[in-house]
């Protein structure tokens, strides 16, 4: 994974299945298919860590999930970052950068809401911890983070 990672992603959000913010009070913004499709093809679906901003603004925590949702039997792999922020409204069409960091879990099946609103929340405490280590802080200040916006993607 060492190879894979880190991993840089660009995307304008796109509506996802609104279950983020409606079902669990975590929102999460949504790459398109081609996005996920530029995926590498040995990147493991699961739980991710890193950096993430939109438009270009404050370099923010984040943790991502990349598959098929299986408590939700998703039949498309999705690309959903949750960005550790609290935002006064939907950014849909805002371009959206991520620095995928490291791993977290793989991808799992839950018996029930709580269960996965309690697994989510660990995620997040996980990234908030592992995103303080120097090794990974560094990335806030990535060129990458702070480039030109690309207007074809």
């Amino acid at each position: 994974m060492e190879q894979i990672l880190p991993h840089f992603a660009e995307g304008k959000v796109v509506k996802g299945f609104g279950r983020g913010s409606k079902e669990l009070g975590i929102p999460t913004a949504n790459f398109p298919e081609n996005v996920v499709e530029n995926l590498p093809k040995d990147l493991p679906g699961g739980v991710y860590y890193g950096w993430a901003n939109v438009d270009n603004g404050e370099v923010l925590k984040m943790v991502l999930s990349i598959g098929w949702n299986p408590y939700y039997h998703n039949t498309k792999k999705s690309m959903e970052t949750h960005v550790i922020h609290t935002f006064k409204e939907d950014f849909y069409g805002s371009t959206l950068k991520v620095i995928m960091l490291g791993y977290i879990r793989p991808m799992r099946d839950f018996s029930s809401l709580d269960e996965l609103i309690g697994a989510i929340n660990d995620d997040i405490q996980e990234a908030k911890e592992k995103l303080d280590l120097p090794e990974n802080a560094s990335y806030k200040q990535n060129n990458f983070l702070f480039d030109e916006i690309k207007e074809d993607v």
